[in-house]
């Protein structure tokens, strides 16, 4: 699958890296086609692009690299749509936004993925997590 973006120019996607979002993300419902993709210049930090438009992406990294005590609880109820029965199974990570000072992190609200059959779902953490951690 080739896509056009923006960002990174024309890339190669294989289909069986594709992440499908089923309700898509809150904000981008539309958006149910994904690929994380590595940033060339930045080993922190990773890309979610949506694969039909390529002006769509989303900057995310991995919660512990910033916040080593980060312990996502998240209800069973929000992950069985994504079929994991090894936690193993999953990666985590935040998205990352900007606001007037810097940088910051969406700690309540995750996106977990499926490693093996590639499923993702936005799902909203239980307990005090920052929506908008500073970095």
């Amino acid at each position: 699958m080739r896509i056009n973006t923006t960002r990174f120019g024309r890339i190669d996607i294989d289909a069986g890296d594709v992440i499908r979002f089923t309700s898509g993300l809150p904000g981008l419902e539309d958006c149910r086609e994904w690929a994380l993709l590595a940033d060339s210049t930045n080993d922190a930090l990773g890309w979610l692009q949506r694969t039909s438009r390529g002006d769509v992406a989303l900057a995310v990294v991995s919660p512990r690299r910033f916040v080593p005590e980060y312990q996502v609880r998240i209800p069973r109820s929000e992950l069985t749509p994504l079929a994991i029965s090894d936690i193993r199974q999953a990666q985590v990570v935040v998205v990352v936004g900007q606001n007037g000072t810097g940088l910051t992190l969406n700690l309540k609200a995750p996106i977990v993925i499926t490693l093996d059959a590639r499923p993702g779902r936005q799902v909203v953490a239980s307990g005090a997590l920052p929506l908008p951690y500073e970095l």
